[in-house]
């Protein structure tokens, strides 16, 4: 079976060019292709989509927007000229980041990733080999630090504390001090990569080395378990298969 594509990009050129990448295999079919997201919102509750190539920056309503207001939305690879969108895409479980121009080489290596559909309209993406999605290993947010845009690698952050109104992210190499609240950190964060553990820490999951009931341990640091928190974070930290006290 074939898997049935729909294309929404307001550039005519990223059209006719993915259009012309998903002619070229045999095993996808274009079913339908739109300039705009509000348009593509109405078709995709119309057609049955396998998989959607989705551009992110259109007028009135962006792809995030729209893939966000999708109850059952088919898979998505996102494609942009931004980088700045990794972590979104992460957290919406997309099959691929593509960023423009795409080398027909990048998209058949996005098409590789994914399997026929195994019945009408079931698509499937095939585990992930390692513990870590790459659209994660890419992510990267900018922290505003001494006048100048820092960016950092998630997965190098090892927790993140809440200094009143700025935040200290203290990663494998360095320590960087931007203006920012830690509950607007705790939003865009993905939720299955870092946990809550106190008012004034964030840590990342992958990066504990031992926790007791109090606190938990990264690189030989104590940072203390919130007492609203201890209930929430205790469960998560032993469903993580990590060794209990």
């Amino acid at each position: 079976m074939k898997i049935r594509c729909m294309i929404v990009d307001d550039e005519p050129l990223a059209l006719e060019i993915l259009e012309s990448y998903i002619d070229r295999l045999d095993n996808l079919e274009l079913v339908a292709k739109s300039d705009n997201a509000i348009e593509a919102f109405n078709l995709l509750h119309r057609e049955n989509i396998d998989l959607l190539f989705l551009d992110i920056q259109m007028p009135k309503l962006t792809g995030i927007e729209l893939l966000r207001n999708l109850s059952h939305p088919p898979k998505v690879v996102f494609t942009t000229a931004y980088r700045d969108y990794a972590l979104e895409g992460y957290e919406l479980n997309v099959v691929d980041y593509l960023l423009k121009p795409i080398p027909f080489e990048r998209f058949l290596r996005t098409i590789n990733k994914i399997q026929l559909p195994t019945g009408p309209g079931v698509l499937q993406a095939p585990p992930m080999p390692s513990a870590q999605p790459s659209a994660y290993q890419d992510a990267f947010i900018y922290l505003k630090s001494d006048k100048k845009m820092v960016k950092v690698l998630l997965k190098d952050v090892l927790y993140i504390e809440s200094l009143k109104d700025y935040i200290r992210v203290r990663t494998k190499t360095k320590s960087v001090t931007a203006y920012q609240r830690i509950s607007y950190m705790e939003e865009k964060l993905p939720e299955h990569q870092f946990l809550r553990v106190h008012r004034s820490f964030i840590v990342a999951l992958d990066k504990i080395e031992a926790f007791s009931n109090s606190h938990v341990e990264i690189q030989e640091v104590e940072i203390p378990i919130g007492r609203n928190y201890r209930s929430a974070v205790l469960k998560t930290l032993n469903q993580q298969n990590f060794l209990n006290e």
